[in-house]
């Protein structure tokens, strides 16, 4: 497990707690959506998550030993996985996620995808270090010395045009191997 490569583009924001990955990324997830693309949002949590309730029939289905809890409704779908150890992003994406054109992810900065470094020079750290091989872009908000792109912070829409080409791209290239051009995108 973990081999499996998605046949859609994947890409992580990553960077220092309270650097503005979250709100970027919800721009730009809403910029690409009002241009027509379908879009999985895959989040790195470094600690145990809950999303149910105490008292409610999912948290208890799960208290009392449930591996796996589905709860569906007409308009969505949760599934919650006791696992023993961390499920790499490749199987995440695999067995749960179907029918989009790109997979953003907000975190899994170790992973081998393609990385958006987000920046904010509030946090008082550098930009994070992301090898030249895997890195898309910055996204900052004071100027960084960078061998790819360098965004405003600010700019979502930038970034949402510079992600439209990497899907293009990634169409345009038989069985999505090699990496996407960035250039020209501003």
């Amino acid at each position: 497990m973990g081999n499996e490569k998605p046949n859609v583009p994947v890409i992580c924001f990553v960077g220092p707690k309270n650097s503005g990955k979250t709100t970027l990324l919800e721009k730009v997830i809403r910029a690409l959506s009002a241009a027509g693309l379908r879009v999985a949002a895959v989040k790195h949590d470094a600690h145990d998550f809950g999303i149910d309730h105490a008292g409610k029939d999912s948290y208890r289905f799960a208290a009392a030993g449930a591996d796996a809890v589905l709860i569906s409704s007409a308009t969505k779908t949760a599934l919650v996985e006791r696992h023993a150890d961390a499920v790499p992003l490749e199987a995440l994406i695999a067995r749960h996620v179907r029918g989009v054109d790109l997979v953003l992810v907000e975190g899994y900065k170790s992973s081998h995808f393609p990385k958006i470094v987000v920046h904010r020079s509030a946090t008082g750290r550098p930009p994070l270090d992301v090898p030249d091989a895997d890195l898309v872009a910055v996204a900052s908000d004071v100027p960084v010395a960078s061998s790819a792109l360098v965004v405003d912070l600010d700019d979502s829409e930038v970034i949402a045009m510079l992600l439209q080409r990497i899907v293009s791209n990634h169409a345009a290239v038989a069985g999505g191997e090699g990496r996407p051009e960035t250039e020209d995108v501003s």
